[in-house]
């Protein structure tokens, strides 16, 4: 089974259409991580500053009270200011003690009572800044919180504070949604005007070498193949179509070298023919002069009658040689036709009377039929066609031959019919060709000159043969004045 191959246009359009789509769902996916990372380092920038905001209260009642750096010993004197912290900022924080002992929390989950792991103590006092993130877990979600060391005026330090920052995700996932939505809509609006776009664009870059698939179609060694002018044709397209151009260039030598071999051939053989046909009488004709020449005595009483016979075969053998270059020179020089109106009803009934009048009927209009034709070319064409009627008739048969004129509107049909021996089919494709013939006698130019001479008057010619039962030939003609 023969594989279905894809049209360019059409590679072109899906083409588009998957970069396109990957395009866009790649932008798609570049917004998403866009929004995920600022929304990140929005909420981080928001969590240092809230912790700074803790950190700057904090140190300002150490400033205010000297003895709060013993912020350990006066834990339950400072649980208030503590507290009012947590309100003032709404924010939730712990405080422990430098070993990890919990001094002060808020409500935090999770966090409350536990001392902090030594794990944690060791990374933030190995931190060269003193400070360390972490991603914790809890009920309420995954949450980012910090640990800090606080220092007083002179850089001692006198507490560790615990600051966890929970997000506002319903927030962020509502204008997380409504942003996607939007960028999906406008993705959604720009995919529908790609594809027609791409569709567009697709039948644009095609178009030209469609045009160029139909001249090519439509090129052929005998046609007249006409040279392709593309406007604002791409550099690849007109380097093609200039291909195609000179191609055609080349075809046309080709052609015209054939056609000057073809008649060169078609020449030869026909001298070859000719040649042929006037060298056969000749023979006759030297054995004839010579034979003359031996048996010829003035003194016999039957000289006469001899010279008589010894005439009569000249006059036959220059006879046939005279219609060999006859029928040669009527094909290879047909003369212009001399169209006028004639009877053509009289010009057939003078044709057809050149012959014995009891083997042809004639059945015609009994009025006079004008019609525009050449007398002469006529009277040759009815004489060659009757003449092949009645040759075509085998021996021991009486001929009957029919000349038909039937006029239907403006056509004039002319039939020839004959009761001969018919015409085979392998012969059937050939009747018109020159050369052609099933006689031992003659050129086989005939029908040829027949077909020539129709073809002039812008008619047609064809024939319905029946093997054994005879053969009609028909000829048509239309009226010039009323052609469409």
């Amino acid at each position: 089974m023969r594989n279905r191959k894809i049209s360019l246009r059409t590679r072109i359009f899906f083409s588009m259409i998957v970069l396109s789509i990957f395009s866009l769902l790649l932008i798609l996916f570049a917004s998403y991580i866009q929004y995920k990372n600022q929304s990140e380092d929005y909420n981080l920038r928001r969590l240092i500053r809230k912790e700074t905001q803790v950190k700057d209260h904090l140190n300002y009642l150490m400033r205010r009270d000297s003895s709060f750096h013993q912020i350990a010993a006066r834990k339950e004197k400072s649980q208030q200011d503590f507290s009012s912290i947590a309100t003032i900022h709404k924010v939730e924080y712990a405080l422990y003690t430098l070993s990890g002992e919990p001094l002060f929390f808020s409500y935090v989950d999770g966090i409350e009572g536990h001392q902090l792991a030594s794990s944690v103590l060791n990374e933030l006092f190995e931190d060269k800044r003193q400070r360390i993130g972490k991603l914790n877990e809890a009920e309420k979600g995954k949450f980012q919180s910090s640990y800090s060391v606080l220092k007083d005026d002179q850089g001692e330090p006198y507490v560790i504070l615990y600051f966890p920052y929970f997000e506002d995700i319903s927030f962020s996932t509502t204008e997380l949604n409504t942003f996607l939505t939007r960028v999906f809509q406008i993705t959604l609006l720009m995919m529908i005007i790609t594809f027609g776009f791409a569709f567009l664009l697709a039948g644009f870059i095609t178009r030209p070498i469609e045009s160029l698939r139909k001249k090519i179609d439509q090129t052929g060694l005998l046609k007249g193949n006409e040279r392709i002018s593309l406007n604002n044709a791409s550099k690849e397209i007109d380097t093609l179509v200039n291909s195609y151009n000179s191609m055609l260039d080349a075809l046309e030598m080709s052609a015209e070298k054939l056609a000057k071999s073809e008649r060169e051939q078609a020449w030869q053989e026909m001298a070859k023919q000719v040649a042929h046909e006037i060298k056969n009488p000749l023979t006759p004709m030297r054995l004839t002069i010579q034979s003359f020449q031996q048996r010829f005595d003035p003194a016999d009483e039957s000289s006469l009658e001899k010279l008589n016979d010894f005439s009569k075969t000249l006059i036959e053998q220059i006879d046939t040689m005279s219609n060999v270059a006859s029928a040669f020179s009527d094909f290879a020089t047909l003369p212009q036709p001399k169209i006028i109106e004639e009877d053509i009803v009289e010009v057939t009934r003078l044709a057809t009377e050149i012959f014995e009048a009891s083997n042809i009927q004639l059945i015609a209009p009994s009025s006079p039929l004008l019609w525009p034709i050449d007398r002469t070319q006529w009277i040759r064409v009815l004489t060659n066609l009757i003449k092949n009627a009645i040759q075509a008739v085998p021996q021991g048969r009486e001929p009957k031959i029919e000349v038909r004129l039937i006029l239907d509107k403006h056509q004039l049909e002319i039939q020839i019919a004959d009761n001969g021996s018919g015409i085979s089919t392998e012969d059937i494709h050939r009747v018109f060709e020159p050369k052609f013939t099933t006689k031992t006698g003659g050129m086989g130019l005939g029908l040829a000159i027949v077909k020539n001479i129709i073809d002039s008057l812008n008619g047609t010619i064809e024939f319905n043969s029946s093997l054994k039962h005879g053969t009609t030939f028909s000829i048509k003609l239309r009226h010039p004045s009323h052609d469409v």
